[in-house]
């Protein structure tokens, strides 16, 4: 299975349509959505061409290809127009006999890890900064954030087949 992976839109239209255009190319049976999809929240700047009737509208055209966890600038209200699930805090994958605990970051991090056994890889946005690090028994994963990224990275997001596999999205 191949999987998008992006996180923190933050209600970007410019960024939502790139990070669709770049879908279109990859050809993903999935796109994984780690939270933080329509509201930028109050540490953040405005994104982009900040428009969350736009990303509601591009995203609910491809519902059935998004898996979603909820970030913590998501809310029941965003649930309310968003035609997929996105209130979950986890999301749990299989990839190459190892278990993948897919979150949003704000609950589940580096410094409060969920059970994870040896080899085990914990995969969250929230930061906004990329990473692909091994830290003691497992690994830490992270895209960046696709419309607000920090710490001087770039617009980014994953692909994972074979490996997980950084991409950067245009200015």
């Amino acid at each position: 299975m191949k999987i998008m992976i992006a996180s923190d839109l933050h209600g970007s239209a410019y960024y939502c349509r790139e990070l669709l255009a770049a879908r279109e190319r990859e050809k993903p049976d999935k796109l994984l959505l780690l939270g933080d999809i329509l509201y930028h929240g109050p540490r953040n700047d405005l994104p982009k061409e900040y428009d969350p009737k736009a990303v509601i509208t591009m995203l609910n055209g491809i519902k059935e290809e998004i898996l979603c966890v909820r970030g913590n600038c998501d809310t029941e209200v965003d649930q309310m127009v968003l035609e997929f699930p996105i209130l979950s805090d986890s999301c749990i994958l299989y990839w190459q006999g190892h278990m993948i605990f897919a979150t949003h970051g704000h609950i589940y991090n580096r410094s409060n890890l969920p059970m994870l056994k040896p080899g085990d890889i914990l995969l969250h946005g929230h930061t906004h900064v990329p990473a692909d690090e091994r830290i003691g028994d497992y690994r830490y994963v992270n895209p960046g954030s696709a419309a607000i990224p920090k710490a001087g990275s770039v617009h980014s997001y994953l692909m994972l087949e074979e490996d997980f596999l950084f991409r950067t999205l245009p200015e």
